[in-house]
């Protein structure tokens, strides 16, 4: 009869470990696969834009489209009417760009990008004094893509996925012997 017991008294002692390790191991599903699923949203850019063409094929410079201001920020995208000084007419069989000549130009709309690296109204960031990275090095990689790819946007922030975060500017800093005083980026 003790042996039943010693048995039964095992048994009882495992069964509350495997429980905690499957809701564990669940719950790390949950976090890891779950989560970004809820959190962020999928889109898509409203046109396919392929920067490959532009560099490789038609041999642009980053800065013929993407310049700075006096102060050293970044402008920005190109507008729409600077892309017309090209695309004023279609000039090949893609049809996206067809697309963007009827949708964007003919109509003197600008295109609605969604951008990757949306820097926040809190941090001060130029883009000139970091003009000897490669831009890969910090953000996504995008002037070797034929298609954009898939912005994934914060439901809560409204911010990219693949927004650079503070640690990451920090360890970079830290790397290159800059300093990482508060007032250097948020002013």
């Amino acid at each position: 009869m003790e042996g039943k017991k010693v048995a039964k008294t095992k048994s009882c002692a495992v069964l509350p470990f495997v429980t905690f390790i499957v809701g564990f191991v669940g719950a790390l599903v949950l976090g890891w696969w779950g989560f970004p699923k809820v959190l962020y949203s999928e889109k898509a850019q409203p046109i396919r834009f392929s920067h490959k063409i532009h560099v490789e094929d038609q041999g642009m410079d980053c800065e013929q489209c993407h310049s700075f201001r006096e102060d050293g920020s970044y402008a920005g995208l190109p507008t729409t009417e600077q892309c017309a000084e090209c695309h004023s007419e279609v000039m090949g069989e893609d049809p996206e760009e067809q697309k963007f000549v009827e949708e964007y130009v003919n109509q003197e709309r600008e295109v609605g990008w969604l951008v990757y690296q949306k820097q926040p109204d809190n941090a001060y960031f130029s883009h000139i004094a970091h003009q000897d990275f490669e831009c890969g090095e910090c953000h996504l990689d995008v002037a070797n893509t034929d298609t954009p790819p898939v912005f994934y946007e914060n439901k809560l922030s409204g911010y990219s996925k693949n927004t650079m975060k503070m640690w990451q500017c920090e360890r970079c800093h830290a790397q290159n012997g800059a300093s990482n005083a508060c007032y250097i980026c948020h002013k």
